[in-house]
């Protein structure tokens, strides 16, 4: 693993972590000043290729990078700040959608985004 890579993997390690690739690399360069904002986005990109990161977008704005690949989760986005939370739910999405809602659909994957506000921002 390259100094790059493993500086990267350092900046994403965490729970909670939904960085922008923008704030990967603000983070990387404090740790190795000499990282390239391509190799940041390079090093997202095979991380995501390899399964080990997943790319999130809940706001139509900028994707964001979820190291919580192996573990099957949701988001809880704040509406008015953007925070990110991962969520795990009990019960199965997928039976939640009835077979008369599928279309003929064989239905492998599902995503659930709840929105709502933070404690910071209902308190404002």
């Amino acid at each position: 693993m390259t100094a790059q890579r493993r500086v990267v993997a350092e900046v994403l390690d965490g729970e909670h972590v939904h960085l922008t690739a923008d704030e990967v690399h603000a983070r990387a360069v404090a740790k190795l000043p000499e990282i390239s904002r391509a190799t940041v986005y390079n090093t997202l990109g095979e991380l995501v290729t390899l399964g080990e990161v997943l790319e999130v977008t809940t706001d139509k704005r900028a994707k964001r990078y979820d190291p919580n690949a192996h573990r099957p989760h949701h988001h809880l986005v704040c509406a008015h700040c953007g925070a990110i939370r991962d969520v795990h739910p009990t019960g199965n999405p997928l039976a939640d959608l009835p077979d008369t809602e599928r279309f003929g659909f064989t239905v492998s994957d599902v995503e659930v985004t709840y929105r709502g506000l933070c404690p910071e921002c209902a308190g404002a």
